[in-house]
């Protein structure tokens, strides 16, 4: 057999949002779901930044917002 490999494109986990979402919101809320503390924003400028925090683990989610300096 060949090493054959496959990529799958998936958005969400495949999850149907309108359960999800309010699902996190309410972990959130119970404290169970920190994911403020798993996001961190950066100005566009400093994108080269945000891609070296997250290969080094400093920020699991790094957000890019364009237009802020």
């Amino acid at each position: 057999m060949q090493m054959a490999k496959t990529i799958y494109g998936i958005i969400e986990g495949d999850s149907v949002s309108d359960i999800l979402i309010p699902q996190l919101v309410d972990l959130y809320l119970q404290g169970r779901f920190p994911f403020d503390r798993l996001v961190k924003f950066y100005p566009f400028a400093r994108i080269n930044d945000a891609a070296v925090d997250s290969e080094r683990g400093i920020t699991v989610k790094p957000i890019i917002r364009i237009g802020e300096i």
